[in-house]
């Protein structure tokens, strides 16, 4: 599949099975527009300055109740996803015919011609903000499963600023979906903050640094996880035994090894020097056991993103596109979900961010959008930013 740019009603686009045939990309990135107000006319001007009023149609109609928003509720009722349209039947009562439920309708179907045409190894992750964001959970847990359901991400957006009478509003969430349990991920790390790197202060024999963390999880067990270790009672803390997993894979290398019986595990741990004993103060003898938690080199991803800024009036990326979002933080959600060579899908693709990340990071790329402007833009962008670029 080459790198291709649609203009056009990304419903329609990916309806076509020509173009789009079952399982053919490994990743989806979404940020669709939301309560959008005039501000967003200015897209829809064509290279002439003039209106593409199709366009504004089809736009406003779909973030508006009307005819499109019905039909879309009926192609969900007609189709085979009955979670799904028992879902939206029971929002469509609850919430009424309004610019919500629209949104919500025309997202669900979109939702669910992106769900066909991601790998079973694929992930799909959504922008959005708070406004509608625990409605589109329900939808994408019918859709996706809600098993397949991997984090909701919170993305700092802005800095702190004040609210009349209520919190400041500085976020933006992500929702990570898998298309199964079997999906692409790398793990990430960046760079160990201060703080971070502050609470490791001991070093040990083989110059290990480290901090001594819990090798208990609350709450007694019945099996081995509650049984005494080495004249430990775990359950006498009201405590269970928790071992590290990837502590565990970490020194063997064999995934299997992570199927070892608790006390196996504990017994590798300490083999290893990565058990502590403390000692006692009262008789000397060694006290209860702790975990070594090992300085890493880097800190691995959480789900808070606080680390990558808004764009700036002054960033060298910026494009003035209205909700542009930075490449960094598009970059990061690439690289731990794709592989190289791999597929990534933008279907709002805007001024073009995922697909600018996409081809910088060595992925092929579709990026679809319904304005004259952000094609003509991605267009210049991407000849610009890869000179000799090949793209449809």
């Amino acid at each position: 599949m080459t790198n291709r740019l649609y203009y056009g009603d990304n419903l329609e686009v990916l309806r076509d099975a020509s173009q789009f045939p079952d399982e053919c990309v490994d990743l989806i990135y979404l940020d669709p527009p939301f309560n959008s107000n005039a501000g967003y006319n200015v897209l829809f001007k064509s290279a002439s300055g003039s209106s593409a009023n199709a366009s504004i149609e089809a736009f406003d109609d779909t973030w508006t109740w009307g005819v499109s928003a019905q039909n879309a509720l009926m192609d969900i009722a007609a189709g085979t996803n009955r979670p799904l349209t028992v879902m939206m039947q029971a929002m469509h009562t609850a919430i009424g015919e309004n610019p919500l439920m629209a949104y919500l309708a025309m997202m669900a179907v979109r939702l669910v011609e992106l769900h066909r045409v991601l790998k079973p190894t694929g992930s799909l992750y959504l922008h959005c903000d708070p406004t509608a964001s625990h409605y589109l959970k329900l939808v994408l847990d019918a859709v996706f499963g809600a098993e397949n359901f991997r984090n909701e991400i919170v993305w700092k957006r802005t800095t702190a600023h004040s609210a009349a009478r209520r919190w400041g509003d500085v976020h933006d969430t992500i929702f990570f979906y898998s298309n199964s349990p079997t999906f692409v991920w790398t793990e990430l790390t960046i760079e160990l903050s201060d703080e971070y790197a502050a609470r490791y202060k001991k070093t040990d024999t083989l110059g290990r640094v480290w901090s001594d963390d819990n090798l208990t999880g609350p709450g007694t067990r019945n099996g081995e996880s509650g049984q005494p270790w080495r004249g430990n009672d775990p359950a006498a803390k009201g405590a269970h035994w928790k071992v590290s997993n990837k502590a565990v894979l970490s020194i063997t290398g064999d995934p299997e090894s992570t199927k070892l019986s608790t006390h196996a595990k504990l017994d590798l741990l300490d083999k290893a020097g990565l058990i502590h004993w403390p000692r006692s103060r009262q008789d000397g003898k060694a006290g209860f056991p702790r975990f070594k938690r090992l300085i890493s080199t880097g800190m691995v991803l959480q789900d808070v993103i606080s680390d990558i800024p808004p764009i700036n009036s002054q960033a060298q990326e910026r494009l003035g596109y209205p909700t542009q979002k930075p490449r960094a933080l598009l970059e990061r959600i690439i690289a731990a979900s794709s592989n190289p060579g791999d597929v990534v899908l933008d279907p709002f693709c805007g001024c073009g961010t995922a697909v600018d990340a996409a081809q910088k990071l060595g992925r092929r790329w579709i990026g679809i959008d319904i304005t004259h402007l952000a094609v003509g833009m991605i267009e210049h962008r991407m000849r610009q930013g890869y000179p000799g670029i090949a793209f449809e």
